[in-house]
């Protein structure tokens, strides 16, 4: 096992985080394929079991960057499915994927993305996570705030039939959150793919096959 080299400068929180980085398998691997994160893969497991990214699908990636859900995505839609990246961060381009720097959370976000993709999405992405403050109930909350702001933005973007997937912490998806989402969508579940750190306390929210409600959304 390769180890960090003594630097006092280093918090132990971040000589941790450096010392799992630097033996981590799916980092030099992201490194390796030419990924710009880890979290590719994640995304990449998610859909080789459950087969999310269907050929020529319109997908939006929410909080995108770095960018590398979008690249999976890019690569499995093909050259004439669409992947629309949100984000107010800058991102670098990928090939196949058009950014949008715009907060997802502004109220007029829905309408622009349904403009911009000529109707509506077949699949929402999130891997968003708030800053971590260390504190387990505040982070929670915080990353379980994102969760259901994304589902919102998904409920209100994706064609029936469609799927969302998103990151939330272990510790009980909110019950108003899942009882939502199970009223709206025929099939909801938590994964895990391999290559989420097994320490970690985060997993995925899997909705599949989107039903429109009787108001029309």
């Amino acid at each position: 096992m390769a180890r960090l080299r003594p630097d006092k400068r280093r918090t132990p929180s971040s000589r941790a985080w450096l010392q799992r980085q630097i033996n981590d398998p799916y980092v030099a691997r992201a490194k390796r394929e030419g990924y710009r994160s880890r979290a590719a893969f994640k995304l990449a497991e998610v859909d080789d079991k459950f087969h999310l990214l269907k050929k020529d699908a319109r997908v939006v990636d929410l909080g995108a960057a770095p960018g590398g859900w979008s690249e999976i995505a890019a690569r499995r839609v093909g050259p004439n499915g669409r992947v629309i990246a949100l984000d107010i961060l800058d991102m670098k381009p990928v090939a196949g994927v058009e950014f949008v720097k715009l907060d997802f959370l502004d109220p007029a976000a829905p309408q622009r993305l349904k403009a911009l993709i000529g109707g509506k999405a077949d699949v929402v992405l999130s891997d968003m996570a708030a800053n971590a403050t260390g504190h387990r109930q505040t982070d929670h909350l915080r990353i379980m705030a994102l969760a259901e702001a994304a589902a919102l933005f998904a409920r209100e973007v994706l064609a029936p039939g469609g799927t969302f997937l998103c990151k939330v912490l272990q510790g009980g998806t909110e019950a108003k959150l899942l009882a939502e989402l199970k009223r709206d969508f025929a099939s909801v579940k938590h994964v895990k793919p391999p290559a989420s750190r097994a320490e970690s306390a985060e997993l995925y929210l899997l909705a599949r096959d989107f039903r429109l409600r009787s108001d029309g959304r």
